[in-house]
C-alpha cells in the first residue's frame, strides 16, 4: 500500500514538448550533425508549401555561419504570403500546431512537428531563443519574435514582439542557432541540389560558411495547389467515424453524401440499407453498434477512387526531365508518370525516372534518389520501400549488372505523391511497405528498365559506327596532305568527301600550341539545333564566340554553347587552353552525330 501510495505521487502528465525533448531523434534530431539537415528540411519544406498555396515562385535563402565554438546561426528566409503575426508564437513556439493535419491533400508537412522541433532542439543545445521575421503584404508591418517553448506546457514563450520595417514586402525568416558541426556540408548540399531536382519552379540560393550556391529554377510556372478533399469512405477508421458523427445535426443519407468524397445519393441508399439503418434517423444519434455496421457497410460498398487531379500534384514528365538534367550531367534520361491508385482510402501516384552515364561513377551501386511529396528523403535508405522495390527488379534483363541494387552509371528517382505517405517514423525518412505502393513503383521501374535497354542495344551499335567515323575522319586529311607534298600542289579540303562519307553532325576538337578549337560541321541535308557540352580544366575566359553559360563542377567547367546550323555549314570556337576533357553535342538523334578529338 505505501509503495503504491509513493509510485503515485511520481505519475503525472507530460506535455508533448517534454516528449519530444527527450525523444529528439525521432524527429531527426538524433545527433548534432544531422541537426542542420533537419531545421534546413523543415524550413525549406514550409517556405515551398506556403509559396505554393499563395501561388508565388518560390525564392529562398538559405545560410549557415559559424557565430562560435560549434554553435551555428541557420537562416531561411522565404518571399511566400508571410504569417499573422497573432499566429507566429504558435506556429514556431508550439509543437502539434498547424493548417494541414485536417486536411487531405498533398503536401510537404502535415503534423505540425517539423520547424517548432527545430526551436525546441536549439533552446536544449545552446538556450538562444529563435528569430522570426513575417511580414503579409506591402501595407502590412513586419512583425519580429524571440521566442523559445515551455516545455512543461507546450506553449510559446514570447521574449520579445516589435514592429519594425523589413525590405521584404512578404514572406518570413527564422533564425536557428544550436550546437552542431558542418561534416554534413556535402549531404546538406545533396537535400538542396536534389530539392532543386522535384521543384523545378523554385530558386534555391544556399549560403554555407560564405560559399554561394544557387540551384537555378528551369521552370517559370507555380504547379496548382492540392485542394482538400473529404475522407474516402475506405479510409475512414471506426473512431473518425465516431467522431464526426458526434458532431453532425444531419440524416443519416444527408451525412454520408455531405461528409465523404465520392459518395452519392444512390451510394448512400446502398450503404444504410446494407447496415440495416434508416435514412432519416440522426447520425449523432446512433449507437456505438450502429456505427459499426454503417462502417462495414461503408467498407463493403464499391465506391470509385478519390479525385487525384485535385488533391495531387505530381511533378510530370518533362519537368523530371530538366530539373535532372539541370543538377546531374547525364547521357541518357527517361521519365514516367503512372496513373493514380488508391491504398486504405488514399490516393496516390508514383512517378519515376532513370539515369544513365555522364558524370555518374562508372564503378560500385548505382545512385537512388527517393522522394514523398516532393521531399528528398535522405536518410534509412535501406528500410525504405523504395529500396526493397528497385531490388526487385532483375536490372540484368535489362542490360545493367547487379547484386541486389543495380550497379555501373545508373540513376534511379522514385517519386511518391499522395494525401497520406505512409512514412516509417515521425523524422519522415523512409516509406512503409505497403503492397500497392510497391506494386506501382515496379511497375514504372520495369517500364523504364526497359527504355534503357533500348538505349544501351543502340549505343553499343552506334559505337561501332562511330569507330569507323573516328578512323575516317582522321586518316582522309592524313591522306590528302600526303597527297599534296606528293603531287607539290595546295593541301586540299577533304570536308565534302568526309560530308558524302559521313551525313551526320560531326564535332572535332584540336588543340595547338595552347589554342583549343572546336569545329561542328553540319553534312546533314537539314538544319540541326545543337548544344555543344565541353567539360574541362579550362575556364575558356577568352572563348570567341563566348558560351551561353559556364557552370562549374567537380573542379572543372561545363561550358555550354546552344546553336542552330544550316546543312553544309561550319560552327568553330576557339580558346586559349591544355584541351583536355571531353566534348560532347546534345539536342542531336544519336545516329545523327560524331564527335572527334583529333588529339587522342
Amino acid at each position: 500500500m505505501v509503495l503504491a501510495e509513493d509510485l503515485a505521487k511520481q505519475q503525472r502528465s507530460i506535455s508533448v514538448a517534454e516528449f519530444f525533448e527527450k525523444n529528439k531523434h525521432l524527429l531527426g534530431f538524433d545527433s548534432p550533425t544531422r541537426g542542420i539537415i533537419t531545421t534546413v528540411k523543415e524550413a525549406v519544406d514550409n517556405a515551398l508549401d506556403a509559396c505554393e498555396e499563395a501561388e508565388v515562385l518560390p525564392d529562398i535563402f538559405v545560410a549557415i555561419r559559424k557565430v562560435g565554438t560549434d554553435v551555428y546561426r541557420i537562416t531561411v528566409e522565404d518571399n511566400g504570403p508571410g504569417i499573422v503575426g497573432k499566429n507566429v508564437p504558435y506556429v514556431f513556439g508550439k509543437l502539434l500546431y498547424g493548417s494541414r493535419f485536417h486536411q487531405i491533400r498533398q503536401s510537404r508537412g502535415q503534423q505540425g512537428i517539423g520547424i517548432s522541433a527545430a526551436v525546441l532542439y536549439a533552446q536544449l543545445t545552446t538556450g538562444v531563443p529563435a528569430l522570426v521575421i513575417s511580414r503579409t503584404g506591402a501595407n502590412a508591418p513586419a512583425h519580429r519574435f524571440e521566442l523559445m517553448i515551455k516545455t512543461e506546457t507546450n506553449e510559446p514563450d514570447v521574449l520579445v514582439h516589435e514592429e519594425i520595417d523589413w525590405d521584404r514586402t512578404h514572406g518570413t525568416r527564422i533564425e536557428i542557432e544550436f550546437r552542431s558541426t558542418l561534416a554534413a556540408k556535402k549531404r546538406l548540399l545533396e537535400y538542396l541540389r536534389y530539392t532543386a531536382v522535384v521543384n523545378p519552379h523554385a530558386r534555391i540560393t544556399a549560403d554555407i560558411d560564405g560559399e554561394l550556391t544557387v540551384f537555378e529554377r528551369v521552370s517559370s510556372e507555380v504547379p496548382p495547389c492540392p485542394k482538400a478533399i473529404l475522407p474516402h469512405p475506405h479510409g475512414i477508421e471506426f473512431g473518425a467515424l465516431k467522431r464526426i458523427a458526434a458532431v453532425s445535426a444531419e440524416p443519416l443519407d444527408e451525412f454520408l453524401v455531405n461528409s465523404f468524397s465520392r459518395v452519392g445519393k444512390k451510394t448512400a441508399e446502398e450503404m444504410i440499407a446494407l447496415a440495416n439503418l434508416k435514412p432519416r434517423r440522426k447520425v449523432k444519434g446512433l449507437e456505438a453498434e450502429e456505427l459499426k455496421r454503417l462502417l462495414a457497410a461503408m467498407q463493403q460498398v464499391k465506391v470509385p477512387a478519390p479525385p487525384a487531379q485535385q488533391c495531387l500534384s505530381p511533378i510530370g514528365e518533362d519537368l523530371i526531365r530538366k530539373g535532372l538534367e539541370k543538377e546531374i550531367p547525364l547521357d541518357f534520361i527517361k521519365s514516367r508518370t503512372r496513373p493514380s491508385t488508391v491504398f486504405s482510402g488514399h490516393s496516390f501516384i508514383i512517378e519515376a525516372a532513370i539515369g544513365y552515364g555522364g558524370k555518374l561513377p562508372a564503378e560500385g551501386s548505382g545512385q537512388i534518389l527517393r522522394f514523398a511529396n516532393r521531399v528528398p528523403l535522405l536518410y534509412q535508405q535501406g528500410a525504405c520501400a523504395i529500396t526493397g522495390c528497385v531490388s526487385q527488379v532483375n536490372w540484368k534483363a535489362y542490360g545493367l549488372s547487379q547484386a541486389g541494387l543495380p550497379a555501373g552509371p545508373v540513376l534511379i528517382m522514385v517519386h511518391v505523391a499522395s494525401t497520406n505517405v505512409p512514412f516509417t517514423s515521425e523524422s519522415k525518412d523512409a516509406i512503409a511497405s505497403i503492397p500497392e505502393i510497391e506494386r506501382e513503383i515496379v511497375l514504372v521501374l520495369q517500364e523504364l528498365g526497359r527504355e534503357l535497354k533500348t538505349y544501351l542495344n543502340r549505343r553499343d551499335k552506334k559505337k561501332q559506327q562511330d569507330d569507323r567515323a573516328r578512323a575516317i575522319c582522321s586518316i582522309i586529311p592524313e591522306i590528302a596532305a600526303k597527297v599534296s607534298d606528293i603531287v607539290e600542289l595546295p593541301p586540299l579540303d577533304t570536308s565534302p568527301i568526309e560530308g558524302k562519307i559521313m551525313r551526320k553532325l560531326v564535332a572535332k576538337k584540336r588543340t595547338s600550341d595552347g589554342t583549343v578549337s572546336i569545329d561542328v560541321h553540319n553534312y546533314t541535308a537539314r538544319e540541326i539545333a545543337f548544344t555543344l557540352y565541353n567539360l574541362s580544366r579550362d575556364d575558356a575566359a577568352d572563348a570567341e564566340p563566348k558560351p551561353d553559360f559556364v557552370d562549374a563542377f567537380d573542379g572543372e567547367y561545363n561550358k555550354v554553347w546552344k546553336c542552330l546550323l544550316a546543312p553544309g555549314t561550319v560552327w568553330q570556337v576557339t580558346y586559349s587552353g591544355s584541351g583536355d576533357g571531353s566534348i560532347d553535342l546534345r539536342g542531336v538523334e544519336e545516329n545523327q552525330k560524331v564527335v572527334v578529338d583529333l588529339d587522342v
